[in-house]
């Protein structure tokens, strides 16, 4: 029978010299390997693509990438010289990138957890084992275990965050190209003080995630709506219905577009389908 996702071989030892890279090496001890890592950049953003990556390295190469860590503790530079280490030394590695369209269609957690499935799939050798960052991920094509700061501690884990943070953080530069307005490049779609600020001066553009709370407000408050279909959360739901209030008690403000908005909204806050 074969093992199932977050099967653990019994008696797999860490050695004690094994640094911060040595539960990778264990596995590939006990005939595990290749060992896959997995990990994701811009889970928490409001606007652009969450982008997923999945990388195998070989057996010691985590010692041999010395500045190899959480791709958020490098700086960019660091990060781009550490991409292209990663990429010489890979064994394999796949880079997934899901649009918003997708995330607002699916949500963000079921858009990660299908981004991680599809990137271990493509992988070419096909891993023995996967190691994830702080969370299980059902339905991968391999066995695996969640790592609790597994970007940190775990090479091939912190090679798919460097793969992943760096893919996107271009993305969102040449999104800057488009939409210069909402400063892109400074803070690639995170809600920083200023993100916000030109959110709630411009309203949202098509790239931002109008699931997300914040970016549906700002829709709100322009008399936008969403451009694509949209799995509302919860928060994004109170913050539509808010807004379409405001708009019903000012008869100036009051149009079509805000009346249908109001409409959406169903009692108990769920959106209407």
């Amino acid at each position: 029978m074969g093992a199932m996702p977050g099967f653990l071989p019994s008696r797999v030892l860490i050695r004690r010299d094994a640094g911060t890279w040595g539960l990778q090496g264990a596995l590939d001890r006990r005939g595990m390997g290749p060992v896959a890592g997995v990990d994701e950049a811009g889970r928490g953003a409001c606007a652009g693509p969450l982008v997923v990556a999945a990388c195998l390295l070989r057996q010691g190469d985590g010692s041999r990438l010395t500045e190899l860590t959480d791709s958020k503790l490098l700086t960019p530079v660091a990060r781009e010289r550490v991409y292209d280490r990663v990429l010489a030394r890979a064994l394999a590695f796949s880079v997934v990138v899901i649009p918003p369209e997708e995330v607002d269609a699916e949500g963000v957690h079921f858009a990660n957890i299908a981004g991680m499935r599809r990137a271990v799939a493509r992988l070419e050798p096909h891993p023995g084992y996967v190691l994830t960052d702080g969370f299980t991920v059902p339905g991968l094509t391999a066995p695996s275990m969640p790592v609790v700061k597994g970007d940190r501690v775990v090479a091939c884990v912190a090679a798919a965050s460097v793969l992943a943070k760096v893919t996107r953080d271009r993305i969102m530069t040449d999104l800057h190209e488009q939409y210069p307005r909402y400063g892109f490049d400074v803070h690639k779609g995170y809600s920083t003080a200023e993100h916000v600020e030109a959110l709630t001066r411009y309203g949202p553009s098509d790239v931002h995630r109008w699931s997300f709370a914040n970016v549906a407000g700002a829709g709100v408050e322009h008399d936008k709506c969403a451009p694509r279909p949209v799995r509302h959360s919860a928060a994004s739901v109170r913050a539509r219905a808010t807004g379409a209030q405001r708009a019903a008690e000012d008869p100036v403000s009051q149009n079509g577009l805000i009346a249908e908005q109001a409409n959406d909204i169903q009692v108990g806050g769920t959106p209407a389908r």
